[in-house]
């Protein structure tokens, strides 16, 4: 018996295929994307980073058994399509969920795909291999995976603990690349293999990534590109004018600023910029195991002294946004509406008031104007991170908290707040699905090593649980926006504001869709053509 979901998306995904075969006369082949980087991906393997400097650019080397619709802009379950997998089903009563897989797919060294690659992708984030992830960032996704069994080559089940109705959502993220067997993760952090349409050639270190086309690619057709190639330059306005002068067709995901958007369509009027939300929010991060942040109250304090609304008028000019943990409407499928975030402790506009409450709070915990507390403020060193980072460290002032600004460099800046070797930290969380289970397990439930600031708390634990149950979304979504109230109010990790930001590429670019809604998804690149 298939799931209704299952069957809705499958038939856009044959209906997308047809639309593609249709129009595939009007595509040009040839030719090298030129596209540039904010800095050296910290390894090529996507199973083991938190961040899009690796997925943007090595997505294309990899497939999904499933995927959201390259170009369609809203993700969401009803845009998820095949892949690997020619079809899928769901069991009765939704704890088994089957693939059946394309035949005659090879791996870049030649290798035949089969469903075994596919349990052993899924053991290995599960832990159960003897091969082990040096990173794993997202275990906490399949919490509810109990194991995954095949029938054969072309057929694989996952298992689960119980119903969740949106477990398929998570696969078709670009996190979720299926790898090879017989290729070990250390391979994969500096060569990966894949069964995608291009094919990791070189990567030196702040300089460049390169890929070429998969020449046998199993999509017949794709890709049309010769290849992309990532110029990697860590001075923002350096990179965003030389896309201006026409060294880049593209730029790096959602890279322009919008202050910098206004320049570049003043000195570049012919570029696409497409401005959007992304699912990457600015936030407070605290670590609960070190005091005193151990003490809620002075968490709280820290929550009353910032000024949303000054970091959206400064970084975002008025067009970044309010939010939760879960991205807000209109592009966000699951965040709370203006209403009910105006109820949530700590979004009062009447910034002074706050601030004098917490003023009274960090007095009863013994500091005042001569006795102030001195802490170090980590964030990774690019500007979307030390920006907003200097603001913090002006609002926290108010409140007798003085911060030495402490940077980090990208390749280090995961692994060390996952260690959770820092006091106080200004940090970018990008949620890879628009769906509570994506973003409540990964960032919030208890063990997560994306779960920075140490928050578990087992009443929540069961709410994350009953909302993934609901096969109802408008009731799910009811109990979402609580759960998030619950968040803010816990200080679990203070949302300060949800980030948009322009990706512009050249008009002769072809075939791409800026997603609205996470700036992970949409990076196979194997529609990508040149109109030259």
């Amino acid at each position: 018996m298939g799931y209704p979901l299952s069957a809705a998306a499958f038939g856009l995904g044959v209906a997308m295929l047809a639309g593609y075969a249709g129009t595939a006369l009007a595509q040009k082949d040839g030719g090298v994307l030129k596209l540039y980087h904010r800095g050296t991906p910290p390894s090529g393997s996507i199973h083991e980073e938190a961040t899009n400097s690796t997925v943007s650019p090595y997505m294309g080397v990899f497939n999904n058994l499933v995927m959201y619709r390259q170009d369609e802009a809203k993700n969401s379950l009803e845009t998820i399509v095949p892949d690997l997998a020619e079809s899928w089903s769901w069991n009765s009563d939704g704890t088994q969920l089957t693939f059946k897989l394309h035949q005659g797919v090879q791996w870049h060294d030649d290798k035949p795909f089969t469903a075994t690659d596919v349990k052993c992708t899924w053991d290995l984030v599960l832990g159960k291999s003897k091969a082990k992830l040096r990173k794993n960032p997202r275990k906490s996704w399949y919490k509810n995976l109990k194991e995954v069994t095949t029938n054969g080559d072309h057929e694989v089940t996952f298992h689960l603990k119980r119903r969740q109705p949106a477990f398929i959502a998570l696969l078709a993220s670009g996190y979720s690349p299926v790898y090879p067997c017989h290729v070990p993760p250390k391979t994969m952090r500096t060569a990966p293999i894949g069964t995608g349409p291009f094919k990791f050639v070189s990567l030196k270190q702040n300089e460049h990534v390169k890929f070429t086309k998969n020449e046998n690619y199993w999509k017949e057709g794709k890709p049309h590109l010769d290849g992309h190639e990532w110029t990697i330059i860590k001075s923002r306005s350096t990179r965003v004018l030389a896309f201006i002068a026409g060294e880049f067709d593209m730029t790096f995901t959602t890279d322009v600023t919008i202050p910098l958007l206004k320049d570049v369509r003043s000195q570049a009027p012919n570029a696409v910029c497409d401005l959007v939300t992304t699912n990457v929010s600015t936030n407070l991060i605290v670590n609960q195991d070190t005091p005193p942040f151990d003490n809620s109250d002075i968490r709280r304090a820290m929550v009353l002294s910032i000024d949303r609304q000054a970091f959206i008028d400064i970084l975002g000019h008025g067009e970044t946004l309010q939010g939760g943990a879960m991205m807000p409407p209109p592009s966000g499928v699951w965040g709370m509406p203006p209403e009910i975030l105006q109820q949530v402790a700590g979004y009062n506009p009447d910034v002074e008031a706050n601030r004098a409450e917490a003023r009274k709070i960090m007095e009863g915990l013994g500091y005042g104007p001569e006795n102030r507390l001195a802490v170090k403020i980590s964030t990774r060193n690019i500007s979307i991170y030390r920006d907003p980072a200097v603001i913090l460290i002006d609002h926290l002032k108010h409140i007798y908290i003085d911060g030495e600004l402490d940077t980090v460099e990208t390749s280090n800046w995961h692994p060390k707040v996952a260690r959770k070797d820092y006091m106080i930290g200004l940090n970018l969380t990008g949620v890879g699905v628009d769906d509570p289970d994506a973003n409540f397990y990964e960032n919030y439930s208890c063990g997560s090593q994306r779960n920075y600031t140490g928050y578990c708390k087992e009443e929540m634990e069961a709410l994350f649980k009953e909302q993934s149950m609901m096969t109802d979304q408008e009731e799910r979504k009811k109990l979402v926006w609580e759960i998030d109230k619950r968040l803010q109010e816990d200080a679990a990790r203070p949302m300060i504001f949800h980030n948009k930001a322009a990706h512009c590429y050249q008009p002769y670019v072809k075939g791409f869709v800026t997603h609205v809604n996470s700036v992970y998804n949409n990076w196979r690149l194997e529609d990508v053509w040149l109109d030259r």
